[in-house]
Parts: C-alpha cells; sequence; structure tokens
C-alpha cells in the first residue's frame, strides 16, 4: 500500500521522532509513506472566518496533489491532520470557498474534496488492523501501563473529524493494547492542554497541563502517549510533577515492532 505523506512542519524540527519511527514502523508493516514534492505549511491553525482563503491554499495544495497521485493522503500530527481535514470539507461542501480557491489556484483540474485524509493512527486501525498489528509485535510491551491523550484536534469537531467518539474514544488505548502493553483510562485525556496558551498564558497552559498528567498519575499511568507536537511540549515541561512521562505514539510502536 502506498499513500501520499504530509510531514509537516515540526515533524522535520522539533518533532523528529514523531516521523522518524512512523517511517521505520512502516517499513515492517508493508506500506509506504511517499511524501510530498514541495509541500507547504498546513496553516497551523485552521481559520474560523468563513471568508477566509488564504490560509486554506497550501492545504489545497497538499490535497490536489494527492488526488494527482491517486492516494489517500496521511498525516502524523494531529494539528496538521486537524487543518488539512477540516479545509478538505469546506472544499467538499462549501462551493463559495471552493470556486475562490480553484480561481486562485488555476490548478490543471478543480480539486472538490475528493482526497480520503488519514492520520496515521487510523492507517493502523483500519487498513492494517490492530488484530494483525498485534502479530507482528516483537518486543511485548508488557506490563506498562500507558495512557492515552487525545487532546482537542483529533476529534473535535466530530461530524468533520469523524476520528472516534469525542467524549470516550478507544482508539489510542485498542492501539496500546495490542502492543501489549495496559492502557489506562482516566478523566482529562481529552481535555485540552493548553495548546497556543503556552505562548502569553504560561500559567495557565502549566495548570492545564498538569491536570491532565495529575489525572493519569491518579489512574496509575506511568506514561502517556500523543500524536500532537504542541500537546507533548505543554505536557513535557510540566511532567516532573507527577513523574508521568510522555512519548509519542510512533516510539512506543517502533519499540514494540523491534525498529527502535
Amino acid at each position: 500500500m502506498k499513500y501520499s505523506y504530509f510531514p509537516g512542519c515540526t515533524l522535520k524540527t522539533k518533532a523528529q521522532e514523531l516521523e522518524k519511527y512512523a517511517l521505520r514502523s512502516a517499513e515492517v508493516l508493508g506500506f509506504e509513506l511517499e511524501e510530498q514534492i514541495e509541500w507547504q505549511c498546513c496553516g497551523a491553525v485552521y481559520p474560523l472566518a468563513t471568508d477566509e482563503i488564504a490560509t486554506k491554499l497550501s492545504s489545497v495544495r497538499t490535497l490536489a496533489s494527492a488526488k494527482e497521485n491517486g492516494n489517500k493522503l496521511v498525516t502524523l500530527c494531529s494539528a496538521c491532520h486537524h487543518v488539512i481535514k477540516r479545509v478538505n470539507e469546506d472544499m467538499k461542501t462549501d462551493k463559495s470557498t471552493r470556486d475562490k480557491v480553484n480561481n486562485y489556484l488555476n490548478i490543471s483540474e478543480d480539486y472538490k474534496g475528493e482526497v480520503e485524509v488519514l492520520h496515521y493512527l487510523e492507517v493502523l486501525r483500519d487498513e492494517i488492523g490492530f488484530d494483525e498489528l498485534a502479530k507482528l509485535v516483537k518486543n511485548p510491551l508488557t506490563g506498562r501501563k500507558i495512557g492515552a491523550y487525545y487532546g482537542c484536534l483529533l476529534l473535535r469537531p466530530d461530524k468533520v473529524m469523524g476520528f472516534d467518539d469525542p467524549e470516550n474514544p478507544s482508539t489510542i488505548e485498542e492501539f496500546i493494547k495490542a502492543l501489549g502493553a495496559t492502557p489506562v483510562k482516566y478523566p482529562y485525556r481529552t481535555e485540552c492542554c493548553g495548546g497556543y496558551l503556552s505562548l502569553d498564558n504560561k500559567d495557565k497552559a502549566a495548570n492545564m497541563a498538569s491536570s491532565i498528567l495529575l489525572s493519569a498519575s491518579k489512574h496509575e499511568a506511568n506514561e502517556i502517549v500523543t500524536a500532537c507536537p504542541l500537546c507533548k511540549y505543554n505536557l513535557e515541561i510540566n511532567e516532573l510533577k507527577s513523574k508521568v512521562t510522555v512519548t509519542y505514539f510512533t516510539e512506543l510502536l517502533a519499540e514494540a515492532l523491534g525498529v527502535k
């Protein structure tokens, strides 16, 4: 299986582990992530203004490129996935946005939201299957109590993202279980980590991140995994308060498959 792959900016700088171990694991699992040529930043934040077009253009270029190659589009970063998938929905359902974007880009064939956008976790769940993943595990993570941290962007708005139940998701817990570890459910696993508040209200962001870590610790998780570089940053700078370590889900995957 071959997918078009959009890495995003952070995976080439501060979040290299998220990408490195995803690519190594994909080789073992038998699928290929073909990095797109000359990709651009996804826009970083989905614009809430309905007439905002400029910040959607790079996402549409990415989507149109995947369409041209005839592939589904796979992302790893929760923020990139969120932006690209929501822009894709706009191109499917909003004629005004679609017409303006296509007129501006002047690409050979108008883009109308045809590409399926998948998060890497969805590839594992829906294309590979967690049962099949479990069969390929070489180093079962037996005895480890691991909590999933979803955050906001993978799950909401649920009608557009369609990733999992936004209030009671189970995908990452099933992933953890497939690797041989014990998944730990805790109340704050879908709460916001503080996001961009870390730029201008560090104390508020720190309190939010600490609440997540302490919630995980209270329910006996020794570590938590995430798919979001910003979440990992906010959680890591507060992890000493709870002694709960924070890693990317791909690091866990690569360790279990024997390629870390």
